[in-house]
């Protein structure tokens, strides 16, 4: 197997710390064409090979050849051609993670649109405002209940011409329309672009207010995924007797989803998409589509790891589970460079067919890589995936940054860092530790705002990290998250809000302390990991407004506390929590669509809670 040694990166140190790392480019920038061109290229290249997948209704996946594929993509460009739409025109799309989503993003792009993602669990307000803000003359959703939100707000959009829904035939409906186009129009439109034309405008969570609109080019994403494709190697390019491929779940309105089915396309790797996360379903794709690796959130991982250890306690075999997950994390340690001793060898094989090879049947039994993002993974996941027989390759980066910034060197992790930067890119730490970045993956600025600055200018993240000795990045929270105690103790919440997550009955959990005399946290439940201590413990005709009260649960949880104690100072401790008898979800306002806090709407919703914790004390 060919893995390429990672190139080492350049240093800057200042009083003697690393306070800045470039990694040189592995590959050049296009100096002509767009990822339009990309389905038409393969098409050329290698017109027989798959490069998607389609699940039939019987459950069976159908394999997209490259040539196939290509000649969708031109069919559907004809018909955006042929409703109107002119080169530079904004298209929204809203769907889950869809063949259509795919096939319509290359579709605008060989137009010569601009695509816009948006959440389909937006509201009507959030739809509009992206719309609006955009300036979007048309929209495709999934369904009717997509198509009624939009609706709803059309008189307020009166410049959105089209409005078109692929549960309805839309894709057929436009095929059709255009087969008077000829071939040559949409040749033209794809010459047309370059690789400084906007490809898309990804619009920001908004943690803090209305979200704004990234504006990201054709070389924003060239720059991203022709160096991950390089950098990782066995990821991307078949390197045994399975070909590379990937399941899609993780949503394409997210800049993450959409980089990695960009860099598949350009790379050639089969993607299926799995519409639905609900675990049996997406359990039942994973087993059928069989992906060799997958792109995750930790939320993702986490519930993977705690259903295995439920499951192992139901059929009484929890201190063999939780012996051979401390086999694996001893055992992903020690991937960072030191040979595992006979004793650790021989335990690995041991659970290896009992705990090991579950966890990656549940996976699809083909999994050997994971690509992981949106908020920190954490050491102890880390290693026990690592020990597990997957490789973690742990990222991180903006929807700014069109998605990776720094990931994980192959032949060289360091768990509980987030790696080295992206080849091309540079990592600077500025005075008070903002992490600041810069290369050609970096956006040219908001859409309707003041651009991004001009080439060799930093972009300002908002987040606090540090460089080791060796260049790698550790991000320990937001800027604008930090908790200033009335004791002037500075605390950076993520961390403990990390560890908490990762235990099976925690579903969120915030921290709490800014300008209070100590650091408290509200926590909420997590469903499966509920019930299940609900039967363990006979407990499952207590309503949940007892059950938050109860003294065993409350033991369990103190726990926890204790054990994410651990990586901090006392001043810095969790002293006290509640226990919520709701979760922070997305409806209530409290999550983005791609899992972040909305700390300002928790506390004010919250107040009584928050100022229980402290009115005792």
């Amino acid at each position: 197997m060919r893995v390429a040694e990672p190139v080492e990166p350049v240093k800057t140190l200042i009083d003697g710390r690393v306070r800045e790392v470039w990694v040189p480019a592995l590959v050049a920038p296009p100096q002509y064409g767009s990822l339009g061109d990309i389905p038409f290229d393969n098409a050329r290249e290698a017109p027989g090979e798959a490069v998607l997948a389609r699940k039939e209704r019987d459950g069976t996946w159908r394999d997209v050849t490259a040539a196939e594929f290509a000649a969708e993509v031109l069919a559907v460009a004809k018909g955006l051609i042929a409703e109107g739409l002119r080169p530079g025109d904004r298209m929204a799309i809203m769907a889950r993670t869809t063949y259509e989503w795919t096939l319509l993003d290359f579709a605008g792009w060989a137009a010569g649109l601009v695509t816009v993602p948006i959440y389909p669990t937006s509201s009507a307000i959030q739809a509009r405002w992206i719309i609006q803000d955009s300036g979007a003359v048309a929209c495709a959703v999934e369904d009717t209940a997509q198509a009624r939100i939009i609706s709803t707000e059309r008189a307020n959009l009166p410049w959105m011409r089209h409005l078109w829904e692929f549960d309805t035939g839309a894709v057929a409906r436009l095929v059709k329309a255009g087969e008077h186009v000829p071939d040559e129009v949409v040749r033209d439109r794809r010459a047309g672009c370059s690789p400084e034309s906007v490809a898309t405008l990804i619009y920001t969570s908004g943690t803090t207010g209305r979200p704004k609109g990234c504006v990201l080019t054709h070389a924003n994403f060239f720059a991203e995924v022709d160096n991950s494709v390089e950098l990782l190697h066995p990821v991307f390019k078949s390197v045994s007797k399975d070909p590379a491929s990937t399941l899609l779940f993780l949503p394409l309105s997210h800049v993450f989803g959409r980089m990695v089915a960009v860099g598949c396309m350009r790379a050639r790797v089969k993607v299926g998409h799995a519409p639905s996360i609900r675990s049996e379903d997406l359990l039942a794709d994973l087993a059928g589509f069989r992906p060799t690796f997958l792109l995750a959130i930790p939320y993702v991982l986490e519930k993977v790891y705690n259903t295995a250890r439920a499951t192992a306690e139901k059929m009484g075999r929890a201190s063999s589970f939780d012996r051979a997950a401390r086999i694996a994390r001893s055992f992903g340690e020690l991937a960072e460079g030191k040979r595992p001793g006979l004793a650790l060898r021989m335990g690995r094989a041991l659970y290896d067919p009992l705990v090991y090879r579950r966890i990656r049947a549940a996976l699809g039994g083909r999994v050997r890589y994971i690509l992981s993002g949106g908020s920190p993974l954490g050491r102890r996941l880390a290693a026990f995936y690592t020990g597990a027989g997957i490789e973690v390759f742990e990222g991180y980066g903006l929807t700014e940054t069109t998605a990776a910034s720094t990931i994980t060197p192959p032949l060289r992790p360091r768990l509980g860092t987030v790696g080295w930067p992206l080849p091309g890119t540079a990592v600077r730490i500025a005075d008070d530790g903002e992490v600041l970045l810069s290369g050609p993956h970096v956006f040219a600025g908001y859409w309707n705002g003041p651009p991004a600055g001009s080439a060799g200018q930093w972009l300002a993240t908002g987040d606090i990290g540090e460089l080791d000795a060796d260049g790698y990045l550790t991000i320990t929270g937001r800027k604008k998250d930090l908790i200033i105690t009335s004791g002037g103790k500075n605390v950076a919440p993520a961390p403990l809000e990390d560890w908490l997550r990762a235990h099976p009955l925690v579903g969120q959990c915030m921290v709490v302390g800014d300008n209070r005399p100590y650091v408290t946290a509200l926590i909420t439940l997590e469903p499966e990991g509920l019930q299940h201590w609900r039967q363990m413990h006979k407990k499952t005709a207590m309503p949940i407004w007892d059950l938050v009260r109860d003294e065993e649960l409350l033991a369990d949880l103190q726990r926890a506390v204790d054990d994410a104690n651990r990586l901090v100072s006392r001043a810095e401790s969790i002293r006290r929590f509640a226990v919520l008898t709701t979760d922070f979800t997305e409806e209530r306002g409290h999550l983005t669509p791609s899992m972040k806090l909305k700390r300002a709407a928790v506390a004010r919703d919250h107040e009584r809670e928050i100022e229980g914790l402290y009115g005792a004390s």
